[in-house]
């Protein structure tokens, strides 16, 4: 990890509700100001610094006086317009004895999902880098309705990690780091694999303010490694955290990344877009994708599920249900099922205009395991 902490151009910073609110709903000022000023200082070190921010929702109940997390829609997005407004001018606030600018970048899934947005959002990111400006990003909870959502901001952080290809991503949560609830209850240190027995020691939470819990954490933790993020889980509750990680001294759960390194399109098909279907394939195509490096071909093809069109990205699952790959699809759902089993060669009997005659190539296939 110390290599990788000297070596760092690009961190995204994400903290969660329960590290910026305080007991009584309001926000922690001297927090933010001690945050503020350690960002300050690794920008000052040549870091590029991105920072996903929770707590338009917490802080709005706060003011209104709310206990509990609204399950009302309406009420819960009334909270998140109160909050936001607070938590970007307590930000500016506070960055500005840096002469520091920050601004507010609010997403959906929607404005990462199709490509020529997805596009956008990054050269966004980009230029405000380029100016020395700090991005504060939040999910745009005033408008996102449950198709649109990212669900927390674990996974929004992961994203947006993955989408700027930045060198770590910090999650700053209320506890120290992933703990071996079922051995010693010691936080583990390191993480190299991320398997059944990791995922099964996360836990969700229990804050009537916050979502997401460990399990996103640790959601979070595969989407942002497989991107090539590094990922650091500590407290942001100790007041030197970001000095005492980059000095390599931080208590907190590291996450390697992997040695696999997505092109930029693939990261898109794997993380960013929604599914529209799903494709079934036997064993020797599971085989063919997941030890070959191969193209799904139509002869592997068992059935499908869904409606889609050419280009949509769809699931690969094997014949049991387990989901293994992403990809666009070069047929549509209804050509599929014609060419099912069918050879190449009888693919191309039947559409001679057809530029290709796999179902997925290579090139735009992912392996999700």
């Amino acid at each position: 990890m110390q290599f990788l902490l000297k070596k760092a151009r690009r961190v995204v910073i994400k903290l969660g509700t329960g590290v910026l609110k305080d007991q009584d709903g309001s926000i922690h000022q001297p927090r933010i100001a001690a945050l503020a000023q350690q960002v300050a200082e690794l920008r000052a070190r040549g870091l590029e610094v991105l920072i996903v921010s929770s707590g338009a929702v917490g802080l709005g109940m706060g003011k209104l006086d709310l206990k509990k997390r609204p399950k009302h829609t309406a009420t819960l997005q009334a909270c998140a317009a109160i909050g936001q407004t607070i938590l970007m001018q307590t930000w500016q606030e506070q960055f500005s004895p840096f002469e520091i600018t920050v601004a507010q970048i609010l997403l959906t899934r929607e404005d990462v999902r199709g490509r020529r947005r997805h596009v956008a959002v990054h050269d966004t990111l980009e230029r405000l880098l380029s100016l020395g400006v700090v991005p504060i990003i939040n999910e745009n909870d005033t408008v996102s309705a449950e198709e649109i959502k990212f669900g927390d901001n674990d996974t929004l952080s992961a994203l947006v990690g993955s989408l700027v290809q930045a060198d770590m991503l910090v999650i700053l949560s209320t506890i120290p780091g992933l703990m071996d609830l079922k051995g010693n209850g010691e936080v583990i240190r390191v993480v190299e694999n991320i398997d059944d027995r990791i995922r099964g020691m996360a836990q969700g939470t229990d804050s009537p303010t916050a979502v997401g819990g460990m399990i996103s954490k640790i959601s979070a933790a595969e989407i942002a490694t497989r991107s090539g993020c590094a990922v650091f889980i500590c407290s942001g509750k100790q007041p030197k955290i970001l000095h005492e990680l980059f000095a390599g001294v931080a208590l907190g759960t590291f996450f390697p990344a992997t040695e696999e390194n997505m092109q930029a399109r693939k990261r898109w098909i794997a993380f960013f877009e929604k599914a529209l279907g799903r494709i079934y394939v036997d064993g020797g195509a599971v085989e063919a994708l997941s030890s070959d490096g191969g193209s799904l071909l139509a002869k592997g093809v068992l059935r499908t599920e869904g409606t889609f069109a050419e280009g949509a990205i769809v699931e690969v699952a094997s014949e049991d249900g387990t989901v293994f790959a992403r990809g666009l699809t070069d047929f549509d759902a209804e050509t599929i099922l014609e060419i099912a089993g069918k050879s190449t060669d009888e693919i191309r009997e039947l559409y001679p205009e057809h530029k290709h005659t796999e179902i997925i190539h290579r090139d735009a296939l992912v392996l999700l395991k």
